[in-house]
């Protein structure tokens, strides 16, 4: 009896480990993006706030996307498409507000909201239901289709599991890594004091880097979403465009394929974010209303601002 149940925990972990290599990348762009949440927050409230985000993806993961994706998987394989376009596209507008941000188009956010910790985690949990949803997806579409059920949602389970303690056990080391740099630079030694100096005079850099990083990781996973997805439900050409790209640059090499793919993905998520946020900003003047966009860029902008109070 145990032996059978080893062999079938043993196979359900093979299983998540092949599947969860394929979104490996997904896992990346996760990690870069959830950062900008945490900044401009004081150093007590950081890991308080990713411990909040970390729960509400645990909850996204299975109290939404598992069964959801196993019922559509079984009754209605055909919805999937139509819920990964609309969720790339909220990406796209996010990522494309955001780039709008970095050439002084601001849309007049209120300061009196930048520090509200629920909206943050709202927001941060909204996006990471789009890129989990990949992430879940991807994994289940690499599965043998001859598992059962139940190993099928063991399988699952883990990986919703391992994906999740990976990206926020990477986001609180690196929210927290200039506290461990401002203890170093206490340190008695003198390269460990000097070390711990120039971590912290880093951090600024660093995240500056990883909002860019994170903005073009929603562009990308985005509009690489839309296009394949649009492809599965009839509207090829964008799909066909992207295909061709990989064909072309194949000669050159798995990165240069990559690399050309990515950047295809990131200028459709660039086109369809400007247009998402065109029609948004057009219907709330024709409402009478300013919108408000994602909380992190408010968080992020204050975080420029006053860089020091960043833990």
């Amino acid at each position: 009896m145990s032996v059978g149940l080893l062999a079938v925990v043993d196979d359900i972990l093979s299983a998540a480990m092949k599947a969860s290599a394929k979104a490996a990348g997904v896992v990346i762009d996760d990690a870069a993006v959830t950062p900008q949440y945490v900044q401009g927050l004081t150093p007590a409230r950081e890991l308080p706030v990713v411990g909040k985000i970390a729960l509400g993806s645990i909850a996204n993961k299975f109290l939404i996307i598992i069964p959801i994706a196993m019922l559509l998987t079984a009754f209605a394989p055909w919805v999937l498409p139509y819920l990964l376009i609309i969720g790339g596209t909220y990406l796209c507008f996010e990522g494309a507000e955001k780039m709008l941000e970095w050439f002084g188009f601001a849309h007049g956010h209120a300061d009196e909201g930048a520090r509200d910790e629920k909206r943050l985690v709202l927001g941060a949990v909204r996006t990471d239901l789009i890129l989990s949803t990949e992430i879940m997806l991807i994994s289940l579409a690499s599965l043998d289709p001859n598992l059962g059920i139940w190993q099928t949602l063991g399988v699952l389970a883990v990986i919703a599991l391992v994906m999740t303690s990976v990206v926020y056990g990477a986001v609180a080391l690196l929210v927290k890594i200039d506290d461990i740099g401002l203890k170093m630079a206490k340190n008695p030694v003198r390269r460990v004091r000097h070390t711990g100096t120039r971590i912290v005079r880093s951090m600024p850099h660093v995240f500056r880097v990883i909002s860019v990083v994170g903005t073009v990781a929603m562009l990308w996973v985005g509009g690489h979403l839309v296009v394949v997805n649009l492809g599965e439900v009839g509207l090829h050409a964008p799909a066909a465009l992207l295909h061709g790209v990989d064909e072309l640059l194949a000669s050159f090499g798995g990165f240069v394929v990559w690399l050309g793919n990515t950047v295809m993905s990131a200028v459709a998520g660039v086109l369809i974010g400007l247009v998402v946020v065109c029609v948004v900003l057009l219907v709330g003047r024709m409402l009478g209303k300013r919108p408000t966009f994602d909380e992190a860029h408010r968080v992020h902008g204050d975080a420029h601002a006053a860089p020091e109070s960043v833990g």
